[in-house]
């Protein structure tokens, strides 16, 4: 059930032991639960994984500058312009991780397992909800709801956010309807989604609308761009949708994008300029460089988030195809984690 949005700013529900507010600039980042956090570490797990490349790397041929994005995740947590996040930025300062895991697997009770086993280690995790093989034992309705209402359980206790990969594609009053309805009910239990720019600014006051009844917080993301070989974004479709998700009518709402670099900062000629700020999401991120048999491509965390400026490193098959996905999952994290580190020092 939807319930329309009061005004003004509102308190978090509890996702843990201890709730999250809104966070206004003049009062302190909250504390979680100690026990998920994960503490400087000065050794990773024994496994058979390449050492990681030195953090500081050379410019691409693209770049004249390193990325602007040297703000520490906790004082960005403060003035983001989206309660989504604000409420990811908070997650990822102090849980000490800002690794999204991506959950592909069809098996409903196979997920929830590996959620459950990687929770601690993660400060997002991306679904693709119409992947899922539902068992037949029960209406389609039925377990989908069951499943996404343990979701949200292993959320709370673990102190992440979710992130639905659906990729909306459509008009405004057909995005709401998808966003909204269907069997999934995708804003009921997803706190973050995304959608491509292409249909214009309709999709976003569509999808908009219905999360402002929503309760809960709820963010979208915008694909500038892909990270399989041969995508058609960046360039001037990046350029492009970077000026839409400026309007000053998504302000509380488009908190980033898919990028495989960093987007915005600067460059609109607005007033607000200085306090530009999206968070961008990296797929495509592995121990090694290299690709697979169907156009994925891959860069490791240290160029992702150390040279490129981007903030949150998406990795899945990495990870759950591995035989210890929780020694996998922290080397990641703590790779992922010490190229932030790099970053901001370097100021």
């Amino acid at each position: 059930m939807f319930v329309a949005r009061q005004t003004g700013p509102q308190p978090y529900k509890k996702i843990c032991s201890s709730t999250i507010p809104t966070t206004p600039t003049n009062q302190p980042t909250p504390q979680f639960p100690s026990k998920t956090f994960h503490k400087k570490s000065t050794t990773s797990p024994l496994l058979h994984l390449p050492p990681p490349p030195p953090t500081t790397l050379p410019l691409n041929n693209n770049q004249t500058k390193m990325p602007s994005s040297t703000k520490t995740y906790e004082s960005r947590s403060k003035t983001h312009p989206t309660a989504a996040g604000r409420k990811l930025l908070q997650i990822m300062a102090q849980k000490r991780t800002n690794l999204c895991l991506s959950m592909d697997h069809t098996d409903p009770e196979k997920i929830l397992s590996l959620v459950h086993q990687l929770g601690p280690k993660i400060c997002l995790l991306k679904t693709h909800i119409d992947i899922i093989a539902f068992p037949p034992t029960t209406t389609t309705t039925t377990s989908i709801k069951s499943f996404t209402t343990k979701l949200q359980a292993l959320a709370q206790q673990h102190t992440f956010m979710i992130f639905e990969d659906r990729k909306f594609a459509d008009i405004g009053s057909t995005v709401q309807h998808q966003y909204r309805g269907g069997v999934y009910e995708i804003a009921s239990w997803a706190d973050i989604t995304n959608a491509h720019a292409i249909p214009g600014p309709g999709i976003i006051q569509g999808l908009k609308e219905v999360a402002d009844g929503i309760e809960e917080p709820r963010g979208l993301l915008l694909l500038a761009e892909m990270s399989s070989r041969g995508n058609l974004g960046g360039g001037e479709y990046q350029e492009k949708t970077l000026a839409m998700a400026r309007s000053r009518e998504w302000r509380g709402f488009v908190m980033g994008f898919i990028a495989m670099k960093e987007v915005g900062g600067g460059g609109d000629g607005e007033e607000e300029e200085e306090e530009e700020d999206f968070i961008v999401m990296t797929p495509g991120v592995g121990l090694r460089v290299g690709g697979d048999g169907l156009g994925q491509q891959y860069r490791t965390p240290e160029e992702v988030v150390g040279r490129d400026g981007c903030d949150v490193v998406i990795v899945g098959r990495g990870i759950v195809g591995a035989d210890d996905p929780v020694a996998v999952a922290e080397v990641y994290r703590e790779r992922s984690w010490r190229a932030y580190e790099g970053r901001i020092t370097k100021g």
